[in-house]
């Protein structure tokens, strides 16, 4: 993974600069950053310039510059050579680097390392070095004259404030880097927690709906009404239960809008990533299994013709008995179904029609069909469907909902190497009218 060098610390790298620059007479200065942030057994680690001045430096090739000569003197091949000392290199994600015996990179500031960072007697190069991490070179010069003992010691207190910044910075990046993998983990959590609030919706309404029917077939004095009042009851609790979590765990997009790194200079880094965790969907680690679409549509049915009874919808069905099978999840593909299903019963009006079908076929596919003669969906919707939260035009209306039914099915189905196709008016005739131009929903899974 690359780690970003903030605005904020590049604008520090040219304040110093300019302190060289201004203040001591360099005609020649230079931060470099460690480009591959390792360990090396050579104790080699490349180098890239972050900040150079004066900038027209850099020259075409053939051309020889200070910082070329500086760069000839600290390269071999295509690798910059550190001074030939042990040391532990920045790595991002670990904890406050500490330094070692073996890996501690003594202050450039000490007399016996002086030599080593001097070139052609006017250029001198300081690691960038806190708590013995090394982190980079600052590398100054001037044609005129050499550097007294004064004029040295302010080189290296620049060197130290560029090391502490570089350090602060880095950890930054770091913290920044891991608010956003928590912010990451936040979002997966709630989709996790809305696929399983959208799965618990279903068999509720459905709960509900039977209670309700169970109670109007039972005679004043049955002794049962009591029970079956009991079951409305606490079915209309968990309905606003459910209501209420909704509004608890409501998060916008602001609270979950992920972080902008700035991208100025990028210097590797080695934070390992888990791999992303799959959400937990209906079915998940089942097999598939070669299935009856028939005998997966009949509990459904019974449900689907319970509700559409209660809010006054005419449900038809015709359903192939002895079509080929099908390889699917039969938990998934009974998730998806309920969804769909769902839908054509909650935006269709009351007096309107819903038609399923099952043993529709095309090239090594079995399709189970679901219309509906509702309002439709607008051209403008139709492109997002299967969009986490999008309800488009539904979200204009009274009518509840999350615009989670239509993703889960959809990644369902491409789970079992099916596909969903969607048509708005609806294809079957036998129910639309430009009235009511509807909705069709055609499920394709692979036939064994």
């Amino acid at each position: 993974m690359l780690m970003s060098a903030s605005s904020d610390f590049l604008a520090l790298c040219r304040e110093q600069i300019a302190l060289l620059t201004q203040g001591l007479g360099a005609t020649l200065s230079i931060v470099y950053l460690t480009q591959e942030l390792v360990e090396t057994p050579s104790g080699e680690a490349k180098l890239i310039p972050v900040v150079i001045y004066p900038e027209t430096a850099l020259l075409p090739a053939g051309e020889e510059t200070a910082e070329a000569t500086v760069h000839k003197q600290l390269q071999v091949g295509n690798v910059f050579i550190l001074p030939n000392q042990q040391r532990r290199l920045l790595t991002a994600g670990s904890e406050s680097p500490t330094s070692s015996p073996e890996s501690e990179i003594p202050d450039a500031s000490q007399p016996h390392l002086k030599e080593e960072y001097l070139f052609s007697g006017n250029q001198i190069v300081l690691p960038l070095v806190y708590e013995g991490v090394m982190m980079g070179l600052l590398v100054t010069g001037r044609e005129d004259r050499g550097w007294n003992e004064h004029e040295e010691s302010q080189i290296q207190r620049i060197a130290q404030t560029l090391a502490i910044a570089c350090i602060l910075d880095q950890r930054r990046a770091w913290f920044e880097q891991q608010l956003h993998e928590q912010q990451v983990l936040q979002e997966k959590q709630r989709d996790l927690l809305d696929n399983l609030l959208h799965q618990f919706r279903n068999p509720l309404t459905a709960l509900r709906t039977f209670g309700k029917l169970l109670l109007k077939r039972l005679r004043p004095a049955d002794t049962n009404r009591n029970v079956a009042n009991s079951i409305v009851r606490e079915s209309d609790r968990l309905q606003e239960l459910l209501q209420q979590f909704d509004q608890v765990i409501d998060l916008t997009e602001a609270d979950l809008a992920p972080l902008h790194l700035p991208e100025e200079v990028f210097v590797e880094a080695t934070i390992q990533k888990d791999a992303k965790p799959p959400l937990l969907l209906p079915g998940t680690g089942d097999k598939a299994v070669d299935c009856s679409l028939a005998d997966i549509l009949e509990p459904l049915l019974i449900s689907a013709k319970a509700i559409a009874q209660e809010r006054k919808l005419k449900l038809i069905t015709e359903i192939q008995q002895n079509s080929p099978l099908v390889r699917a999840n039969v938990k998934a593909l009974r998730e998806v179904l309920t969804n769909i299903i769902d839908n054509a019963l909650k935006y269709t009006p009351t007096g309107g029609k819903i038609l399923i079908q099952a043993g529709q076929e095309k090239a090594n596919f079995q399709g189970i069909v679901i219309s509906d003669n509702g309002p439709g969906i607008p051209p403008q919707d139709l492109e997002h469907l299967g969009e986490r939260h999008y309800r488009g035009v539904q979200a204009q209306t009274e009518i509840p909902g999350t615009g989670l039914g239509l993703a889960i099915a959809k990644q369902l189905i491409e789970q079992m190497q099916g596909e969903i196709e969607v048509f708005s008016p609806a294809i079957n005739s036998k129910i639309t009218s430009t009235d009511a131009p509807g909705t069709t929903f055609i499920i394709w899974l692979p036939e064994v």
